[in-house]
């Protein structure tokens, strides 16, 4: 990864902010995106003159224009994008949902992949190439109760990296998606307070360390990952593990 230049949106915490600190460590240089600016500043200053924070709203267009306009503004290109803001909320049940949350998750979960695509598609093209991974979830192809909105998102989500690997592919253009599987980080403790279905009821010993994730991000950058452009990669995957280094 050294001199690559990587945009990572919701890294502000759990998964975005492990990568951060993975890739950097890699000798990438990083953007750091998030609406908490408090928290990305604090890790930018902990991470070094490699790493950028900017402000951004994934689920702003404007707001993701100019983000990723500021990250080759500041380090001349942008390599790789990875979409990673999400959120859980609402947990609730279809009938008794709110409206207003409901969509904000969709605006989140969904609509800013794609504002991350529209943003980053262009520039890649014109370098001739880049890497688009986006953070999934298991929930994309199971229904759980109380989860709507983060399943129909993720969902949505999975079909979009489909639908960008085939528009883009020819265009040297790598897309592909992660799915983690659970990962300790403060979205659990969310679904554990909400004891809506079996995931709130997992042993925490089960979640995975955002770290794993952050790691099978940086072996999607490189060429052993190829075969699943257009896919997603499941850690929940014991050989997909060992492939990567988190096992023996």
């Amino acid at each position: 990864m050294q001199g690559k230049v990587v945009a990572i949106t919701g890294a502000s915490r759990g998964i975005g902010a492990a990568a951060a600190q993975v890739f950097v460590q890699a000798g990438a240089k990083v953007a750091l995106l998030a609406r908490s600016t408090a928290e990305i500043d604090t890790l930018a200053s902990r991470l070094g003159k490699n790493a950028l924070a900017l402000q951004c709203d994934v689920a702003d267009w404007a707001s993701v224009k100019a983000a990723m306009a500021g990250v080759v503004a500041r380090f001349g290109r942008l390599d790789v994008l990875i979409n990673n803001a999400g959120v859980i909320e609402p947990i609730s049940r279809i009938s008794s949902a709110d409206p207003v949350a409901w969509r904000r998750a969709i605006d989140i979960n969904l609509t800013g992949v794609f504002h991350g695509m529209r943003a980053a598609i262009p520039q890649m093209r014109a370098q001739g190439g880049g890497s688009i991974l986006t953070v999934s979830s298991g929930a994309a192809a199971t229904p759980l109760e109380g989860w709507s909105a983060y399943c129909a998102s993720k969902a949505g989500a999975a079909m979009l990296t489909r639908a960008a690997h085939l528009e883009e592919s020819g265009f040297g253009l790598r897309v592909m998606g992660l799915s983690p599987g659970t990962v300790a980080t403060e979205m659990q403790v969310k679904i554990r307070a909400s004891r809506v279905n079996p995931v709130a009821f997992l042993d925490p010993s089960v979640h995975i360390p955002a770290d794993w994730a952050a790691r099978a991000l940086l072996w999607m950058c490189g060429p052993a990952a190829d075969e699943f452009l257009g896919k997603e990669i499941s850690l929940r995957d014991e050989a997909i593990r060992r492939r990567i280094g988190l096992v023996a």
